[in-house]
């Protein structure tokens, strides 16, 4: 039987990222954002206590991207959700399994928000970080890693949010996980990214070595094709077989504007270098126009969902409507992640393929990547994007003895070669055999009095004004 516990106490706290360069997707640019973490203290039945950490970027204009939202406000929205979530979780005082708290609140949560007008996908950020803290907590209370915790089903994990499958279908995949030890990085190129030359995409010192790529998208068919093609010219200088794939983060406007993007895909040989590599497309329109649009011909291009990823059903929506895969990503449910690849794995046993990849809001180095990392090899995700070694300056403000405690403890993803400590890659790849350290991928937590308590959301601030 799965352990239970009882919450004792959830505090956030922030520190400020500012990034090394802008960052442009869809139709944002973030310079800025603060870095939430969360401590988690709990009392495990027969363990006694344990305190647990996780942490995320609050990023603004991706969970919610209502054009007439500031982005301040919808990093608003993401710190209401956090609050509401606090508030379920701790009102539940029984002991539970940490499954049995995540199920026991995420219907509630996505209600209160919905009433207080916040979207289903930053409803779900707050349990997300919260059930990332209470399973480290619960990992180091049982004196276990990550991997062989949850090839045990140390959290409880069952099919009751997911009635397509059934318990022993996730019972299954749980137990026959081996982790991978390496994932390729892929390699962001964001729509305000250089592309030729130096700091360009072909530059080693900017791409790390990485045989992936992702490319952002604009939503305009004859912009991104232009630009793709300049791309494809620059990954042909490499002289490796280079993989991309592309992401329009919800901008192409409908199926048409979609498909005229494909038509010169196929067709013109410019975009030849890039259709040769291309290994999917990511969330090409809006969450909503993606509910009511069926692929048609258009899902053997192998499309995904991300954005759209706002529920338990909504992978198996989304594979009625043509799609083959969805993200895993820790800031929308590490939960959902694991039903989504247990399902995966369920569908392409009949013959057809269907796939989890790794997305990346941005992790930094630390709790976010090593959790978010831990998670992919667990499930089996060969690459994934990852944007922090890429858009921050290292470990950022993080102070110095913290960053050296943890390249200590986690000397394979951490080096410093002169300019601080950053993320250590290895001929494109992480290394994930320092994860195995009891608790959620990672053997220390960040230094909390380095920290501040993160402000309340600037509503609230106005309320009590």
């Amino acid at each position: 039987m799965p352990p239970r516990l009882k919450l004792r106490d959830i505090a956030f706290f922030e520190r400020p990222t500012h990034f090394a360069r802008p960052f442009r997707f869809g139709a944002v640019t973030i310079n800025t954002t603060p870095q939430l973490f969360i401590r988690v203290e709990i009392e495990v039945e027969g363990r006694g206590v344990a305190v647990g950490a996780s942490a995320e970027l609050l990023v603004p204009k991706w969970f919610d991207k209502r054009p007439e939202l500031s982005p301040a406000q919808t990093v608003d929205g993401l710190q209401r959700s956090l609050g509401i979530a606090r508030g379920l979780y701790l009102a539940r005082t029984g002991y539970l399994t940490a499954f049995d708290l995540h199920a026991s609140c995420i219907g509630a949560q996505v209600a209160t928000c919905a009433k207080k007008d916040i979207p289903a996908l930053a409803a779900a950020y707050g349990p997300a970080e919260i059930d990332k803290a209470i399973l480290d907590a619960l990992l180091r209370a049982a004196e276990t890693n990550f991997f062989d915790g949850m090839a045990g089903n140390i959290a409880g994990i069952d099919a009751r949010l997911s009635p397509d499958l059934k318990d022993a279908d996730i019972a299954a995949f749980l137990s026959g996980r081996k982790p991978l030890p390496r994932v390729a990085i892929r390699h962001t190129v964001g729509l305000d990214d250089t592309v030729e030359g130096e700091g360009g995409v072909a530059d080693a010192h900017e791409n790390a070595g990485a045989n992936y790529f992702k490319l952002k998208l604009s939503g305009d068919p004859a912009a991104d094709a232009a630009r793709l093609a300049r791309i494809g010219k620059e990954l042909d200088t490499l002289g490796r077989a280079c993989k991309v794939t592309l992401d329009a983060n919800e901008q192409y406007s409908d199926l048409a504007a979609l498909q005229a993007l494909i038509d010169r895909l196929d067709r013109e040989p410019g975009l030849r270098s890039i259709a040769s590599r291309l290994l999917y497309i990511e969330q090409p329109m809006p969450r909503d126009i993606t509910r009511q649009s069926p692929l048609g011909s258009l899902a053997a291009r192998g499309l995904i969902i991300d954005e759209a990823d706002d529920s338990y059903d909504a992978f198996p929506a989304a594979r009625a409507l043509g799609y083959h895969g969805i993200s895993s990503k820790s800031c929308k449910g590490l939960y959902k992640s694991i039903v989504n690849a247990t399902r995966a794995a369920k569908w392409s046993a009949s013959g057809d393929k269907f796939f989890v990849t790794g997305e990346d809001l941005t992790c930094q180095a630390g709790l976010a990547v090593q959790q978010d990392l831990a998670l992919g090899a667990f499930i089996g995700v060969t690459h994934a994007e990852r944007n922090g070694h890429h858009y921050v300056d290292g470990f950022g403000e993080t102070p110095a003895a913290e960053a050296q405690a943890f390249a200590a403890a986690h000397p394979d993803l951490y080096a410093d070669a002169g300019q601080g400590i950053r993320l250590s890659i290895h001929d494109g790849d992480l290394l994930t055999g320092s994860l195995h350290a009891a608790g959620f991928a990672t053997s220390v937590h960040p230094d909390w009095s380095a920290l501040r308590p993160l402000e309340p959301p600037k509503s609230l601030r106005e309320q009590l004004a």
